[in-house]
């Protein structure tokens, strides 16, 4: 019997048409569907429902995109990810790991704690701690990045190097994500991005920016690198600190040439990788997920 294979997303795009490309090559049925639409009945067998799948649960689910919205729709989201998987389907990434990383406060925390190399971190709710914060550390030089708890490619990103440039509590959700930045402020932005599937680095690229900030939907320069060496070994232990399936790694270097985990994206992007690499990244993932079927298919339940 075929396989049916959820894609999770509500932006489908050339990712989308990347992996359902991927998965026909397999001879493999996938189609796309949005936790927004999906349900939970717990008077229907199966009680978990998506779009495209009508009264069955696809084989295996594949998250491309997870909705925002208000707190009770985003746990919902997550929910209905968690019920899949303790109903024995495949979520790749599952639930647990993208809350691992969505939350730049618990990825950092968590790469701390396996003592891994992540820049100097405060988070407060407390608008005196985070200005006391900001002036200590410009205080003795270099500059502190302050980001959305929430977010990714870049966005809502701000570059501090004098204190009044702290943001308001209103811009930044109540919460002061403070990180020591690595780098010049008045040059231009590089970082590595690793991508990581099955725990090891199958990718990996240089971005370059026109300002301190490198990622690609900024505006960023990719250029193939080697995977090797510590920049391999730092993104994969990174990676399994947080338990994920695969992921993409942003890595930077200081002028000491000493690496840092900066942050760990469990629903990366990889066109711009894709583009200067030969690896075919979507084939990796859906191979990879498929191993995830078979180990499940022989275990009566979800890896």
């Amino acid at each position: 019997m075929s396989l049916r294979v959820a894609i999770v997303t509500d932006e489908p795009g050339w990712h989308g048409k990347r992996l359902r490309a991927a998965f026909a090559a397999r001879g493999v049925d996938s189609a796309f569907t949005s936790l927004t639409q999906a349900q939970i009945d717990l008077d229907a067998a199966p009680c978990v429902g998506l779009p495209s799948f009508d009264d069955a649960l696809p084989d295996a689910v594949f998250v491309r995109g997870v909705p925002g919205g208000s707190l009770e729709q985003i746990v919902f989201h997550l929910n209905v990810l968690h019920a899949l998987r303790d109903l024995g389907v495949p979520v790749y990434n599952d639930g647990r790991a993208i809350e691992r990383s969505v939350d730049k406060c618990l990825t950092s925390l968590r790469l701390q704690q396996a003592g891994l190399s992540t820049p100097p971190t405060w988070v407060t709710s407390d608008a005196q701690r985070a200005e006391a914060i900001v002036h200590r550390q410009l205080a003795v030089g270099g500059a502190l990045l302050c980001k959305p708890l929430f977010g990714s490619q870049g966005q809502g990103i701000q570059l501090l190097t004098e204190p009044q440039q702290l943001p308001a509590a209103s811009e930044v959700n109540g919460v002061w994500y403070l990180q020591r930045f690595i780098g010049q402020p008045a040059a231009q932005g590089s970082d590595w991005r690793v991508f990581v599937v099955a725990g090891r680095a199958i990718a990996a690229m240089r971005r370059t920016g026109t300002s301190w900030l490198a990622n690609v939907a900024q505006g960023g320069v990719c250029q193939a690198v080697l995977v090797d060496g510590e920049l391999s070994q730092l993104a994969e232990a990174a990676v399994a600190c947080l338990q994920m399936d695969y992921a993409g790694v942003d890595i930077m270097r200081d002028a000491d040439g000493r690496w840092w985990v900066i942050e760990v994206n469990s629903i990366p992007a990889w066109y711009g990788l894709q583009s200067v690499c030969q690896v075919d990244i979507a084939g990796c993932l859906v191979d990879d997920l498929l191993r995830h079927c078979v180990r499940a298919d022989a275990r009566g339940v979800a890896t």
